[in-house]
């Protein structure tokens, strides 16, 4: 089957990009391990990971795309491609909402501003555990990095673990009812990926507002505290957040006014022109890699 160049030069730009935040966040998961390995998981850590994760999850998605269009994977349009399209999203707002649980950790606190601040810092252990000996030896910080037992996840971690579940049960339901419906009304299958689809990106869209309230938060509480740390953690958390509300809430109105993103994934060859192909380049862009290309740097 005959691939719209627009649309593979599109799917090549955007995997290229894919692997080149993939590998950076990779790349700085390792060099942060080295420098302190006998720290266990941290939530700069955890979300490089997560970061590097979903952005191999998308270059696997737009591989496939094209692949599956070529080749006429009978799954693709049934099953496979939904999964492999919502997987990368979860993984992107399970890394948010880890940041955003921490900006509330913050706003939260019963320590003074002061304290506040110097505490934040992103090599404070995520994933704590909670007896700290001296003297480890180099099996019990290869068994501290690399295991989970025995960790205290904070209360706002932990709901955010419980919402990227109920977001992972309710892909296998959805991928489940398309299953189910396969063959008998191929609309069905669009309707439900389109209520889907919405639902994540409302998502997306409150979760830009959340972080623009909590820089707010955030901002005016540091503002008092004069200190170059406060200063610095300031400025971070306000471009953040800014580049959040205006990244996340740019994308989400691409994913919610237009069907932009079902023509892509199911029927390609109903793109034509140039829009559909700017649209498609600017949601990515804007929705994923410019907020995953700036919180490498906080």
């Amino acid at each position: 089957m005959y691939y719209p160049i627009n649309l593979l030069f599109v799917n090549i730009v955007l995997l290229c990009l894919d692997v080149l935040l993939a590998f950076i966040a990779f790349f700085q998961l390792c060099r942060i391990h080295l420098q302190n390995q006998r720290v266990g998981w941290t939530s700069q850590k955890v979300l490089h990971l997560m970061i590097g994760s979903s952005n191999c999850g998308y270059f696997v998605y737009f591989l496939c795309m094209v692949v599956a269009t070529c080749k006429r994977w009978l799954c693709w349009s049934n099953l496979c491609g939904f999964v492999l399209m919502a997987l990368p999203r979860i993984l992107f707002l399970a890394a948010f909402l880890l940041l955003l649980s921490f900006w509330a950790d913050l706003c939260h606190q019963t320590n003074d501003e002061e304290d506040g601040v110097e505490e934040h810092n992103s090599q404070q252990p995520l994933l704590e555990s909670s007896k700290n000996k001296t003297g480890l030896s180099n099996i019990d910080m290869r068994r501290k990095c690399c295991s989970f037992q025995g960790i205290h996840v904070g209360s706002r971690q932990k709901f955010v673990i419980v919402v990227i579940m109920l977001n992972v049960f309710l892909m296998i339901a959805f991928a489940a009812i398309i299953r189910i419906g396969a063959g008998k009304n191929p609309s069905h299958s669009l309707v439900v990926v389109r209520v889907y689809v919405d639902f994540l990106t409302t998502s997306v869209l409150l979760m830009g507002g959340a972080f623009g309230c909590y820089g707010f938060l955030l901002f005016s509480k540091w503002r008092r505290v004069r200190s170059e740390k406060a200063s610095s953690e300031m400025r971070k958390v306000v471009g953040l957040a800014v580049v959040s509300v205006l990244c996340f809430t740019s994308s989400s109105l691409i994913a919610l006014l237009s069907d932009v993103l079902l023509f892509h994934h199911w029927n390609p060859k109903e793109i034509i022109g140039i829009e559909a192909p700017v649209l498609l380049i600017l949601h990515h862009v804007l929705g994923t890699s410019v907020p995953f290309a700036l919180d490498y740097g906080s």
